[in-house]
C-alpha cells in the first residue's frame, strides 16, 4: 500500500497504520458535484476510474449502468493487484488522463497532494480535474444529476419521502456491513476482530429480519440503500468469508439474504458490473499482510443467476 505525501508517492507501513489494533478509513478529498457551478451534466465530459473488484467503485458502475450513461460517462479500469505502486490502469494506461498510476491522476489534480489515492475518481476532462472521489456523492449526481441524458428511464434511486429512512439504514449499513468487513479483516488484535465480527453479523441478522417483511430494505421500492448493501454481500461469500475471516456463516446460508441478493444481481445491466475472478484477484493477492503466498482460492461455487423467492412480497415501480 501506499500513499502520496505533498506530491510525492511513498509507501505506507500498514502495521503502523492500524497500530490501535483497529482498521480505520481514510475519506474522501474531492467533494464538486456535477450540476453545481462549474461543472455542468455534459455528455462525454466525465469520466469515471474504477476496479472492478473495489465495493465503493462498484456502486458507480452500478449506478451508470442502471440509469443507462454507459455513452454519457467513459470508464477506465484498474488492473486487479494493488501493490507498491497502488492502483495500475489496464492496458499499459488510461488514455483519457495518460496516467498509469492512479496516484498521478491525484498529482494532475492536485500537485501538492497529501492522501490515499482510491477509486472511484470522477474526472473532467475539460478542467482536467477530480470532481470527486466520495463514491457516495458520485451516485447521486449518477441518479440524478444526468437525468436529461441518461438512456434508461428508472425511478430516483433516493426519492425524497424515503431520504430519512435511506439515511437511516445506509448509516447502519456502511459502518457495520460495507465497513465492518475491512475493520473486521484489517484487525491487527484479536479484541478488536472480535468486536466488530461481532457486530457485522448482529447487523447481517437484523437485515435478514428486515427482509423477511419487506421486499427491499426501506419498503417495496428499491432504492440506492439496497444497491450499497450489494456490493458487500456479492463479494461477502467469495472472499469476506475466508480472507476477512467473516465466517460465522456466509451469505448463501441466510434465506433473505441469499435470495434478495440474487434478485438484485439478476437486476438488467448488473450482472455485467461483478467480475469475481477479478475480485478475487485483487483482495487474495493484494493484501500481503494477510495472504503473503497471494494464493488465490478455487472456491467457493456460487449461484447468482438461480431462482429467487423475493416475488412473494409487495413491489413498487415508483
Amino acid at each position: 500500500m501506499g500513499i502520496m505525501v505533498q506530491g510525492e508517492w511513498r509507501q505506507e507501513d500498514f502495521a503502523q497504520r492500524n497500530k490501535m489494533g483497529n482498521y480505520v478509513r481514510a475519506g474522501a478529498a474531492f467533494r464538486n458535484r456535477v450540476g453545481e457551478a462549474g461543472f455542468p451534466a455534459e455528455a462525454g465530459r466525465y469520466h469515471l476510474v474504477v476496479a472492478h473488484a473495489c465495493p465503493w467503485a462498484h456502486r458507480t458502475l452500478i449506478f451508470r449502468a442502471l440509469k443507462g450513461l454507459e455513452e454519457v460517462i467513459s470508464v477506465a479500469y484498474v488492473e486487479p493487484l494493488m501493490l507498491e505502486n497502488g492502483w495500475v490502469l489496464m492496458n499499459g494506461g488510461d488514455p483519457v488522463t495518460g496516467a498509469k498510476y492512479t496516484h498521478q491522476i491525484y498529482a494532475q489534480a492536485a500537485p501538492d497532494y497529501s492522501g490515499r489515492c482510491s477509486v472511484p475518481v470522477l474526472w473532467d476532462k475539460t478542467l482536467h480535474t477530480i470532481v470527486n472521489n466520495e463514491s457516495s456523492e458520485i451516485i447521486r449526481m449518477f441518479n440524478s444529476a444526468f437525468d436529461d441524458l441518461a438512456t434508461k428511464v428508472v425511478p430516483d434511486l433516493y426519492p425524497e419521502n424515503l431520504r430519512a429512512e435511506i439515511d437511516a439504514v445506509n448509516d447502519v449499513v456502511y459502518n457495520y456491513i460495507n465497513n465492518g468487513v475491512y475493520k473486521a479483516g484489517f484487525a491487527t488484535t484479536q479484541e478488536a476482530y472480535e468486536t466488530v465480527f461481532s457486530v457485522l453479523f448482529q447487523t447481517l441478522d437484523e437485515m435478514e429480519a428486515r427482509l423477511d417483511g419487506q421486499r427491499y430494505l426501506t419498503g417495496p421500492r428499491i432504492t440506492e440503500a439496497d444497491w450499497r448493501l450489494f456490493a458487500t454481500l456479492v463479494r461477502f461469500d467469495a472472499v469476506y468469508v475466508g480472507h476477512f475471516k467473516c465466517n460465522r456463516q456466509r451469505i448463501a446460508e441466510f434465506p433473505n439474504l441469499s435470495n434478495y441478493l440474487r434478485e438484485l444481481y439478476q437486476w438488467p445491466g448488473i450482472a455485467g458490473t461483478v467480475d469475481i475472478p477479478r475480485i478475487k484477484q485483487h483482495y487474495y493477492g493484494s493484501h500481503t499482510a494477510i495472504n503473503p503466498f497471494g494464493i488465490v482460492p478455487v472456491g467457493p461455487d456460487l449461484d447468482f443467476d438461480g431462482a429467487h423467492d423475493r416475488g412473494r412480497l409487495p413491489k413498487d415501480d415508483g
